[in-house]
């Protein structure tokens, strides 16, 4: 059997290993800090955060969710969801870099075999970072792929093309989303610099714009048979993955929301004019201004009770795989989704609402909150989580397995 190779982790410098969520909450709370204070520029110039992604990883923030029997400290989904909003408030494309790195060690911890789990958790620990090879242009669906993998030897062999690969560019392991000769998926774990893989840099997306979301090209790759995960058992039975998945995009568009909002308050406060017709001396004194500011607030507070609230019923499905339990959670984190998908795109439009003509300088680059909310909020449209949610209450319907539920 072949063996998973050896990767040393190339970031430099020791890997922290966070002893409890108070320190998982406190690590992310003061590289936010620090994220924060480049992250206009990053965005106006597309400049990839390569050393603040090892920050994160030697902060040892990227093996948070690693289970106690590995090793790790396996935090609640709603600490994941809030880290995740910490970050991605400071820098909404840092934010979702790992996003997939997260899904990918949940997909691992539900079907990895016993060696895979010591290995990649081992390796998360390390400070290694996950990066995604999935979607795909130009198949009917985004559930698509014509990415194949295929039996060579003791191996495999895979080729395909690959988009949308956000985290790769950062990524100690590429790993593959492939179909295998019965047409199931396969998730495969490549080494960065693998003879046959080539990651271009060509994510122009005008939103999310240093998330390193390009393409990844796969030319008869060979990955060892330990290295494969059949990810396609993940869907095969009630499972926590696209939950898991689902609830960290809720925490990104969370905290492009909570960032906006802070925008807003700030420039109201200190820059803005009030209505000629306001009658009033402060922007901030204007009543339509304060009851808009009111409503978001709220809707704010909303959407991170029920990111809270869905966490705690994906901690019980992760516990008690029921299909009860996995609905449960399911249900949950579409309804986080569909709210924080709504107030992300309304806190960032109201923001120039709120705030006036003067928020849209270039110079202030205060528009990349509402293009980071459109790019994002585009993963998965939420009007079908209505359906789903819907469709469950009238007709007992079951909601679709997929790593986007």
């Amino acid at each position: 059997m072949d063996k998973i190779p050896h990767q040393i982790n190339a970031i430099g410098g020791a890997t922290a290993h966070l002893a409890s969520e108070e320190e998982a909450i406190s690590a992310a709370r003061t590289l936010a800090d620090r994220f924060k204070t480049e992250a206009s520029l990053r965005d106006q110039e597309r400049l990839l955060p390569h050393h603040e992604l090892d920050a994160l990883s030697r902060a040892g923030l990227l093996a948070i969710t690693v289970p106690h029997e590995y090793g790790g400290i396996d935090v609640s989904n709603s600490v994941l969801a809030e880290v995740t909003a910490i970050l991605a408030e400071a820098d909404a494309s840092i934010g979702q870099i790992p996003q997939n790195h997260f899904y990918i060690l949940e997909a691992l911890r539900t079907d990895g075999t016993e060696e895979q789990k010591r290995f990649f958790f081992a390796r998360a620990l390390a400070g290694d970072r996950f990066g995604n090879a999935l979607s795909e242009r130009g198949t009917k669906t985004v559930g698509d792929y014509n990415t194949r993998i295929v039996r060579d030897g003791l191996g495999y062999r895979i080729n395909g093309r690959k988009f949308y690969s956000t985290g790769v560019i950062f990524a100690d392991w590429i790993t593959v989303f492939a179909l295998n000769e019965n047409d199931q998926l396969t998730m495969s774990f490549v080494q960065k610099g693998s003879e046959g893989v080539e990651i271009l840099d060509d994510w122009d997306g005008f939103g999310q714009r240093t998330t390193g979301s390009g393409t990844t090209l796969l030319d008869n790759v060979y990955v060892p048979s330990d290295a494969v995960v059949h990810h396609h058992k993940g869907f095969e039975r009630p499972t926590t993955i696209g939950s898991v998945g689902q609830i960290i995009h809720a925490g990104i568009d969370l905290g492009i929301a909570r960032a906006a909002f802070s925008e807003m308050v700030d420039f109201v406060k200190t820059r803005s004019r009030p209505w000629t017709n306001s009658g009033v001396e402060r922007a901030s004194d204007d009543p339509l201004t304060i009851a808009k500011a009111g409503e978001l607030a709220i809707r704010l507070e909303a959407a991170s009770a029920l990111v809270e609230r869905a966490g705690n019923k994906v901690d019980i499905a992760q516990i008690d795989t029921t299909e009860e339990n996995v609905v449960a959670a399911t249900l949950a984190v579409a309804a986080a989704k569909v709210l924080t998908s709504e107030i992300a795109l309304d806190a960032s439009n109201a923001l120039f609402e709120l705030a006036g003509t003067a928020s849209t300088s270039t110079g202030l680059n205060l528009d990349r909150h509402w293009r980071n909310a459109r790019t994002h909020t585009l993963h998965d449209p939420v009007r079908w989580k209505y359906h789903v949610v819907g469709n469950y209450h009238l007709n007992g319907a079951l909601p679709p397995r997929s790593g986007a539920l």
